[in-house]
């Protein structure tokens, strides 16, 4: 199998996949869970296998040329590997996961379905080249995404999940009319010749503003927010999946694309953005550090980490940037941990009110000390993953000469550290407030605690990620012959 055929495969292979799920799910339910997980964990398995192609410096390219732009290509450097191999192997434990969750409710054949899918149409939006097939994968994944919030069919479910679709597909339909801005200004869809259009003349600030409307709506940054913490009544590998550890980071990923890659952001916007996202991490830590709703606290700290991974990217150096694609992997291992221990939480105590809960860690101990050190990543205790990269996003917010902004986001990481440890003690220290139902699946407690040894294990043998990291930076970063 040649590199091209890897790439066609690490699409299409979920896409149409998830088709086919229904209908082994008629014959055996097992063998629908079993082809789920391996849909996915193939596409990790592809990534990797086409990874030393691009950090030897080859780009691999599909392309079929469409009538008026729309060209179907596909393209994979070492920024869209790294986030398809981040994506598909935190997707697939997360699906482990679900083998034991999922079981106990109804709407089975269709949450496969729509995760499976959901998983092809992000593998699709990170290679995708050309601006108006990203939009389309883009569009998947809010409809996937709105099916699997509103998974429970109860009507304040259904509002909460029509909520995050409109917010989303509000910022998709925006971003689109920036994208068409875009084109005018260069005179294509295609990434490759939006570059090099973009070193003859500069992109109009309103093409920008637009773009990042969408990109603001997806990722959950203030104000367009609020969607992010409703969607906790989903499932918790739901909340795991599209709103922790991948759909949010479809956003800065878009965000790296456009504004690293292929055209600078503008003095304008390099002023205005990191002031946006600033407030956004105070604004969420703050109502991370007051909620008392599990899920919604930890969802509060995804849009306050979030906005750290936009710090990193938009400070323009190449720490900065390291450190904000680092922390899109260790953030997704920390955050994902963290919805999956929710998850045992509530079916055990049949409560997402953390005043409810104190004294789980007697009866819970490996989801105890599993949930803590995600936490400890989120919250950057050395030697945990977390801290390597917010030191070297802090560190290129310092190098850019932005002090003020490193204030507000070391005083963030502070609230983080806050409200994460008010969290566990509440949980699971002091006295038993509720004595909690029949034990965890073996199998769930098994992914929550893989979640928490590869969040210590990320910081341990951070050089391995960062080389990665460090190539990928190298190649967005490099100047045009």
């Amino acid at each position: 199998m040649n590199k091209e055929q890897a790439l066609f495969l690490l699409v299409f292979l979920p896409l149409i996949g998830a088709a086919i799920l229904p209908l082994i799910d008629r014959a055996s339910v097992k063998l629908r869970n079993l082809t789920a997980f391996t849909l996915v964990f193939a596409s990790f398995l592809l990534s990797a296998f086409i990874l030393p192609t691009v950090i030897g410096g080859r780009e691999i390219n599909i392309i079929l040329n469409l009538p008026l732009g729309f060209n179907f290509i596909l393209t994979a450097d070492i920024l869209a590997v790294f986030m398809a191999m981040v994506s598909s192997f935190i997707s697939a434990i997360i699906i482990l996961y679900s083998f034991e969750y999922i079981s106990h409710y109804e709407n089975q054949r269709e949450y496969y379905f729509m995760v499976v899918l959901f998983l092809g149409a992000m593998m699709g939006l990170v290679f995708a080249a050309n601006l108006i097939l990203l939009y389309v994968f883009w569009e998947i994944t809010a409809i996937t995404s709105w099916r699997l919030i509103g998974f429970f069919r109860e009507k304040q479910h259904v509002l909460r999940a029509d909520k995050a679709f409109l917010v989303t597909v509000f910022g998709a339909l925006v971003m689109l009319l920036g994208f068409i801005k875009l084109h005018s200004e260069t005179g294509s869809f295609d990434l490759a010749a939006i570059k090099a259009a973009v070193k003859a003349h500069s992109i109009s600030n309103l093409a920008i503003g637009l773009i990042l409307t969408g990109i603001l709506a997806k990722s959950a940054t203030l104000p367009l927010h609020t969607w992010l913490p409703d969607a906790g009544v989903a499932p918790s590998p739901v909340t795991a999946l599209l709103h922790a550890a991948v759909l949010v980071k479809i956003g800065v990923y878009v965000f790296a694309r456009l504004f690293i890659a292929t055209m600078p952001l503008g003095a304008l916007w390099h002023a205005i953005f990191p002031v946006i996202i600033g407030l956004s991490a105070l604004v969420s830590a703050g109502a991370a550090l007051v909620e008392t709703d599990l899920k919604r606290i930890i969802a509060y700290s995804t849009v306050s980490q979030i906005a750290f991974i936009f710090l990193g990217f938009s400070m323009g150096n190449e720490i900065g940037i390291a450190g904000g694609l680092l922390y899109i992997l260790m953030h997704g291992l920390g955050k994902a941990g963290l919805f999956l221990c929710a998850g045992i939480i509530e079916q055990r105590t049949k409560t997402k009110d953390i005043t409810q809960m104190g004294g789980l860690i007697h009866v819970m101990p490996v989801t105890a000390i599993s949930f803590l050190f995600c936490a400890f990543s989120v919250m950057a205790i050395p030697p945990f993953g977390g801290f390597f990269s917010k030191y070297m996003v802090i560190a290129g917010t310092l190098q850019a000469g932005h002090l003020a902004i490193a204030g507000i986001f070391l005083f963030g990481a502070l609230l983080t550290l806050m409200y994460l440890f008010r969290t566990f003690n509440m949980i699971f220290l002091g006295e038993m407030n509720k004595v909690p139902v029949s034990g965890s699946s073996p199998l769930m407690v098994f992914c929550v605690a893989l979640f928490a040894f590869l969040s210590l294990a990320g910081g341990c043998f951070i050089q391995y990620p960062n080389r990665i990291v460090a190539a990928a930076v190298q190649q967005m970063t490099a100047k045009p012959l």
